[in-house]
């Protein structure tokens, strides 16, 4: 793919967005991909979305401000995550600012970060997604595990959206019990005033029964707009499942809770 180097950035740009595109925006914007559980799809959507979006024309990074589940390569420790997630975007720049905190064991945060002697800082999470952010029309920041996942002492992965200021994707895996996990995450995301731009429900079970009443069970209870339901498939593609995605209807929700913010200029 060609690339060009962006010169009121200094950055890498790929694609659509190497065309001479300029955003209209004043700031760039942001949203947080939540999972209902591990193991349901994030990172297959957060690509997914990183596809649709810079088909649109806009210049998106990635960042997983935490990761659990690396293996070293000259010198440098590698999440495959984190590398699907910096082979999708557009915008190029370093892994240490897309992902800050990588560990080796695919345990626990908080008790990867303990057994590395180290502390998750959200101080250190907010300064790196502010350098995303003026390199990019749109970034796209990926959860570790379910939502209340502990980071540490008292901080969980909702921390970060909340921290960041950023509305939240939930991604919702179909298989048994997911009418439980998906509700109680909503309900979690509304007791910490976080905005669920939508949802996307992802067929990670291909012989779950009932599939269909479960979503639409989903549907009648869940008040944010259902994104699109990506279908099973033995290896998924990010571009394939963008276009099962409504890009145009988050891209609205983003605005429109990006205008409502405070801060916001106009």
């Amino acid at each position: 793919m060609a690339a060009r180097l962006d010169p009121a950035r200094g950055v890498a740009v790929k694609g659509a967005a190497a065309k001479g595109f300029v955003s209209k925006g004043v700031a760039s914007k942001g949203i947080f991909i939540a999972g209902t559980d591990t193991g349901v799809g994030k990172t297959l959507i957060a690509c997914a979305l990183l596809h649709g979006f810079a088909a649109r024309g806009l210049r998106v990074v990635a960042m997983k401000p935490v990761a659990a589940g690396a293996v070293r390569r000259r010198g440098v420790w590698l999440n495959d995550d984190v590398a699907q997630l910096r082979a999708a975007a557009n915008v190029d720049l370093p892994q240490a600012v897309v992902n800050p905190y990588c560990f080796a064991p695919a345990i626990a945060p908080h008790i990867a970060a303990q057994e590395a002697g180290l502390k998750i800082r959200m101080a250190v999470i907010a300064k790196n997604y502010a350098r995303l952010g003026r390199n990019a029309d749109l970034v796209v920041v990926e959860g570790a595990g379910g939502l209340l996942v502990p980071l540490g002492g008292k901080l969980s992965v909702a921390d970060i959206p909340a921290r960041l200021g950023l509305p939240v994707v939930l991604v919702v895996g179909l298989r048994l019990g997911c009418l439980n996990h998906a509700l109680l995450t909503v309900e979690a995301l509304q007791a910490r005033g976080l905005y669920l731009a939508g949802w996307i429900a992802n067929h990670i079970d291909p012989a779950m029964a009932y599939a269909t009443e479960n979503l639409q069970a989903l549907r009648a209870r869940i008040k944010a707009p259902l994104l699109g339901t990506v279908r099973h498939a033995q290896n998924p593609q990010p571009a394939r499942v963008a276009l099962m995605l409504d890009i145009r209807a988050l891209n609205a929700r983003l605005d429109a809770q990006l205008r409502s913010r405070p801060d916001a200029c106009g």
